[in-house]
């Protein structure tokens, strides 16, 4: 415990801070928990019986505090984290406290790390499928919904770690055997002040592996990954790999870099047919070769590439169909929160009625407007920023028709599938890919998905079922 120190002041009540007061106080250490909601705080009350002091919104440190653990989404320009650092106080994310437990262990786990601005949880979730079908002790966890600190605690043999560049902000020491940067683009720049520092927080993930991966295919992932491990990494693309690679060459996922049984003379191993990857679009090939990378390097066979690929079932909001009439189908991408991931919803479709908006996080629309104009049947928006959006296709798609549906509006999302609805046409799709956050409307993009289901359902369904059942929160 001493590395930690004895008086730690947890900052956050949510999913990932009652995980590290849980574990610091297995530790032995003295814990305060402080939370600007009550409300979050009262359902730690078990935690307080357990020794924990259970604080409301907290300005400074107590007296006395060796350490500060954060929750991932507090900035550092918040009162309690500036003092803190000005006290000279460190202050450390929830996973790096993960990290640092886990070295102490007698035998660490071994971390394969994934960020990105987009596909990071459809990847670690192929990455812990393939690691389980070859009967590795593996488990998904951190940013996917599992708190690293429990997976650590829990004792599992390889840690398949989604990062969010949050998290990666407040860990210092983080050196997971194996990292990648998926991708880059613009997103969460109201946190970081630009995407140079949004990029940075992510190529934490390169510290101190043994095996680097990256993408090919986005310029920004190769940028991070050469500027910060060299010529050292392992690339993966959707064209013919070279040497050091992995790729794509007549139907089939290649390894050019970790060999092995199964090698072909051209030196080559096979590891899985593009039918074995389940989900649509390139970006999900993109992401199974990375899966495979990051498999690979921990020796795992290829068959348990394609086995576990096969098995891989996507998390909810991620390109679900969820209903169909007439030819047309209904597309929920609630997780499309930002223009990058909207941009891969989009391509999946030739034709399509797109509805977006909600909060934009600073970024820009206009290119992905630019590019996919051709595709759009008719634009519906929602939320409070769908302005910008608007502005984007005057300018980029001034023919395409545009139905603006008022954030006050009794039932938005239900207006929003009717006019969809109107403007489809067989052989099209209606995706819900909003290339913005969910909080102006909803309580996050899995109610936003939720929402867009129920109001599938009842729109398909007519008026004589009556209104829909909505999805209990």
């Amino acid at each position: 415990m001493s590395r930690l120190g004895r008086r730690v002041l947890v900052a956050g009540a949510g999913v990932s801070g009652r995980s590290a007061a849980e574990a610091l106080l297995a530790e032995g250490a003295e814990v305060t928990v402080t939370d600007a909601s009550r409300e979050r705080l009262a359902g730690l009350a078990e935690l307080g019986r357990a020794g924990a002091r259970l604080l409301p919104a907290l300005s400074e440190p107590p007296e006395g505090t060796d350490l500060v653990v954060t929750s991932p989404g507090w900035r550092p320009d918040s009162p309690l984290l500036e003092n803190a650092a000005a006290r000279g106080t460190e202050v450390i994310g929830e996973t790096e406290l993960a990290w640092r437990l886990d070295r102490s262990r007698e035998k660490p786990a071994e971390w394969l790390a994934v960020t990105g601005t987009n596909g990071k949880t459809t990847t670690v979730g192929m990455l812990e499928s393939i690691l389980r079908a070859a009967g590795i002790d593996a488990v998904a966890c951190g940013n996917v919904g599992l708190p690293a600190v429990d997976a650590v605690r829990a004792g599992h043999e390889v840690l398949a770690v989604e990062l969010s560049s949050f998290q990666l902000h407040w860990s210092d020491t983080l050196a997971p055997y194996a990292g990648v940067v998926l991708n880059l683009a613009e997103d969460h720049l109201d946190w970081h002040g630009s995407l140079r520092a949004y990029g940075l927080a992510k190529s934490a993930v390169y510290r101190g592996n043994t095996v680097s991966v990256y993408n090919l295919d986005d310029p920004t992932s190769t940028r991070l990954a050469r500027e910060h491990v060299g010529a050292a990494g392992v690339g993966v693309t959707l064209g013919p790999p070279s040497e050091g690679q992995l790729g794509i060459v007549d139907g089939r996922l290649l390894d050019r870099a970790f060999g092995g049984e199964g090698t072909t003379e051209g030196g080559s191993v096979p590891l899985a047919a593009l039918t074995d990857v389940r989900q649509v679009g390139e970006h999900n090939l993109s992401n199974a070769l990375v899966a495979c990378a990051l498999a690979r390097c921990r020796g795992v066979p290829a068959r348990a590439c394609a086995e576990g690929l096969r098995a891989f079932a996507p998390g909810q909001h991620r390109s679900v169909p969820v209903g169909e009439e007439d030819g047309v189908v209904y597309v929920d991408d609630s997780k499309a929160t930002n223009p990058h991931a909207a941009a891969a919803a989009l391509r999946a479709h030739s034709r399509l009625v797109w509805i977006a908006g909600g909060l934009l996080k600073g970024a820009e629309v206009d290119e992905l407007v630019r590019v996919h104009a051709s595709r759009f049947l008719g634009v519906v928006l929602i939320g409070t920023e769908s302005g910008r959006i608007a502005e984007a296709l005057e300018l980029h798609a001034p023919g395409v028709p545009v139905v603006r549906i008022p954030p006050e509006h009794e039932d938005p999302m239900g207006e929003a599938v009717r006019s969809a609805r109107e403007l489809a046409e067989p052989d099209s799709a209606v995706v819900l890919a909003p290339a913005a956050a969910s909080m102006d409307m909803y309580t996050d993009y899995a109610h936003r998905g939720r929402e867009f289901a129920a109001a599938v359902r009842a729109v398909l369904a007519g008026p004589e079922s009556g209104p829909a059942e909505r999805p209990r929160e």
